[in-house]
């Protein structure tokens, strides 16, 4: 993320943030316990992330107290949070894969790409629920594409299909 705030956080501090933004929402306050918990590490692994994470001024930490957003820290939080939710649902609407799976692989993609790629792929969602030559009925094919062994014989059909609607529209 070129010039982005927080771009140099490392995956781990990243997915940090983003609990703390998680359980903020849930509890208004996130505790280190709940945080291990949710991340399945341990508590002096939280403690060293939250100590780097204050100290960057992203968080409010203190030992033994509750751990809260900074105003610098929610803004990189949320972005995190939409990167995740967006990729996360274009792997589970739109490569049809389950939401454990989806999830799992949103996590990893998201600390990869850059905000110019998170950004053209927005459009892309957007571009791919606008336009008339996708939609439900698009997707609904795609997913018999894979299911059929990439057949060109049902693209054929589903494009002729297609282009019966499209002159049926234009009519």
């Amino acid at each position: 993320m070129a010039g982005a705030p927080g771009e140099d956080l490392s995956s781990n501090l990243e997915d940090y943030l983003e609990t703390i933004y998680h359980l903020e929402k849930e509890s208004r306050v996130a505790r280190a316990k709940d945080i291990a918990e949710r991340l399945k590490v341990s508590r002096a692994s939280v403690t060293g992330a939250l100590k780097t994470l204050g100290d960057k001024g992203l968080i409010n930490y203190e030992p033994y107290s509750y751990v809260t957003l900074t105003k610098q820290g929610q803004t990189i939080a949320s972005e995190i949070d939409r990167r995740h939710r967006i990729l996360k649902g274009f792997f589970q609407d739109f490569l049809q894969l389950g939401p454990e799976v989806s999830d799992a692989n949103a996590c990893r993609v998201e600390h990869a790409m850059d905000q110019a790629a998170i950004n053209r792929l927005v459009d892309f969602l957007a571009f791919l629920e606008e336009c008339p030559r996708t939609g439900p009925d698009w997707l609904e094919s795609f997913d018999h594409y894979c299911r059929d062994q990439k057949s060109p014989e049902r693209c054929r059909a589903c494009m002729e299909q297609c282009l019966e609607r499209a002159d049926k529209v234009g009519s």
